[in-house]
């Protein structure tokens, strides 16, 4: 009888550990960085403030909309999961809600890539990591580096946003030489890089 208690003992010393070890253990919330702006394939949660039946969990469309209640389609794509929650903010307040509290959270993250062409050793696509900003110099140094012909200084990066195109003239010799600003400069989902030649 005195073994058996002895035992019980013992096994309610381990156990006690133990629960409270699962009881802390919790699943890490999505990354949410301030920089981050959503493009096709992200999976978003949105919820209104006291609104239950308007949290919906949605697609990024390959057009950067989402569906939501009430107020139909929204450009989300490009924006910060904040600036989206102002968008959805505003067109509820518009007709339907009185100052209604919206948030955005990114759940799911698509696969982001941005493309190295022209004078890199290993042309293509590449995957952007999630947590992590990646600068101009980084993304030329995954595609291998330059070529022996290749002029970092004419460096022609194609961008869209909201649907517009820029292209952006960027000198990565620059960037590399003088630790300016400039060299943070950082690469976005969708990005076109093309390293240009030399033309000595």
């Amino acid at each position: 009888m005195m073994n058996r208690f002895v035992y019980l003992l013992i096994a309610l010393a381990f156990a006690i550990p133990l629960r409270a070890q699962v009881a802390t253990t919790a699943v890490p919330d999505a990354v949410d960085s301030t920089d981050y702006r959503l493009v096709t394939n992200d999976v978003i949660q949105i919820k209104v403030f006291q609104e239950d039946d308007l949290t919906s969990i949605l697609r990024v469309s390959k057009e950067g909309t989402i569906t939501f209640p009430l107020i139909g389609s929204v450009q989300v794509g490009g924006k910060t999961p904040q600036d989206a929650a102002l968008s959805i903010k505003g067109l509820l307040a518009k007709d339907y809600l009185v100052n209604p509290q919206v948030s955005v959270t990114v759940v799911e993250y698509a696969k982001r890539r941005f493309t190295v062409l022209g004078q890199v050793q290993r042309p293509g696509a590449y995957e952007l990591p999630d947590r992590d900003t990646l600068t101009l110099i980084q993304a030329i140094g995954m595609a291998g580096g330059y070529t022996r012909i290749a002029d970092p200084a004419r460096i022609t990066l194609k961008r869209t946003d909201d649907g517009k195109e820029s292209v952006l003239h960027l000198n990565a010799r620059k960037m590399a030489g003088d630790g300016s600003a400039d060299s943070s400069f950082a690469v976005r989902a969708g990005d076109i890089i093309t390293v240009g030649e030399s033309i000595f």
